[in-house]
């Protein structure tokens, strides 16, 4: 009897337990939003309070915006879509990073040797960026091939996820080119100058130059082959024609005993669907690596106007007009309410 009296204090003094957790629990969660509230209510009296102040510098903002979008020169953007070939990915990208410092730092002698353009034109470029120009098909196209490239062990140990992970601006096929002046004629005129940039790099001239000489060595593999079993071909029809000619009764020739390593007319048909398809590819690949860099699509004669609406001036300004004086007020509020801490 003393035992059970005893188990059920044990399990009354748990559930008091349990309860006493949950309702700390909850009065936590109530005074979380209760100092939430408190502290919106605070920050509304703030805003109350210093509400003239806050209209009369947005519109001084709104006017200094409007003002220096009006004295400032437009802007333009163009942009170019290219394929580099032969490794020379990294290079580009260190191209068009050095040419970005130099309108950066106003360097307008220096960007106007690189860019062949006069130094007044220079003047005008304000940035030069380059960026990866992929979507999710490109990627899922380029990690086939990079599987297809691989050992069996080795495509085991790699999954997409695995890929995309890994994947950065270099691993992209294509690559988009963009040039900001305030002239919309300038960056048609670098297009030459980045392109050669590359195309003239020596250690990218000798891999164009090996690629070609594989090209044609292949090219040349591909039709002495098909003009082999081009031969084959007319050397089982001038048989069949011997054997068609023999009257009957005569003893026919066995292809087979004769000529026991020679592939037959259907594996002949087969090896010559297959130099098809190599010559297919081989065309592709020419085309493709023509140039040391492809380009997709150029620069066009003109840029376009950038009229991004959060980049003008006329709602940067306010904006940050605002901040600084909201910041201005809390510190100075900060420092009322610590002098008074003490007191």
């Amino acid at each position: 009897m003393k035992e059970h009296t005893s188990e059920e204090i044990d399990l009354g003094q748990l559930f008091h337990l349990i309860g006493t957790m949950i309702n700390r629990f909850f009065k936590l969660i109530g005074d979380i939003f209760k100092s939430i509230f408190h502290l919106s209510i605070l920050f509304l009296k703030f805003i109350r309070g210093h509400f003239l102040k806050f209209i009369t510098v947005g519109f001084i903002g709104l006017a200094i915006g409007g003002y220096l979008d009006h004295i400032a020169q437009p802007t333009y953007r163009s942009s170019m879509i290219i394929e580099p070939n032969f490794n020379s990915v990294q290079q580009l990208y260190n191209n068009i990073e050095f040419y970005n410092q130099l309108a950066i730092q106003q360097e307008n002698k220096a960007l106007a040797e690189a860019f062949h353009i006069d130094e007044k034109e220079a003047l005008y470029i304000n940035k030069v960026t380059i960026e990866s120009f992929s979507d999710e098909t490109q990627r899922i196209k380029q990690f086939s091939e990079f599987i297809g490239e691989l050992d069996s062990i080795s495509q085991q140990q790699v999954d997409y996820e695995y890929y995309l992970k890994n994947f950065n601006d270099i691993n992209a096929k294509f690559h988009k080119i963009e040039i900001e002046t305030t002239s919309p004629e300038i960056a048609k005129k670098c297009q030459k100058a980045i392109v050669t940039s590359i195309e003239n790099n020596e250690y990218f001239k000798l891999q164009k130059e090996i690629n070609d000489y594989n090209i044609a060595l292949g090219d040349s593999i591909i039709e002495q082959q098909k003009k082999e079993i081009d031969d084959l071909q007319e050397f089982y029809k001038k048989i069949k024609i011997l054997e068609a000619k023999k009257p009957d009764g005569a003893t026919s020739i066995n292809l087979a005993e004769n000529k026991p390593y020679q592939s037959s007319e259907i594996e002949l048909l087969n090896q010559a669907q297959k130099l098809k398809n190599e010559k297919i590819k081989l065309n592709k690949e020419k085309a493709n690596t023509k140039n040391t860099v492809n380009i997709i699509s150029e620069f066009p004669n003109k840029g376009a106007l950038v009229s991004d609406f959060f980049s003008k001036k006329i709602v940067l300004t306010p904006i940050l007009l605002v901040s600084v004086l909201f910041l201005t007020l809390v510190m100075i509020s900060l420092n009322k309410y610590l002098m008074n801490y003490d007191k």
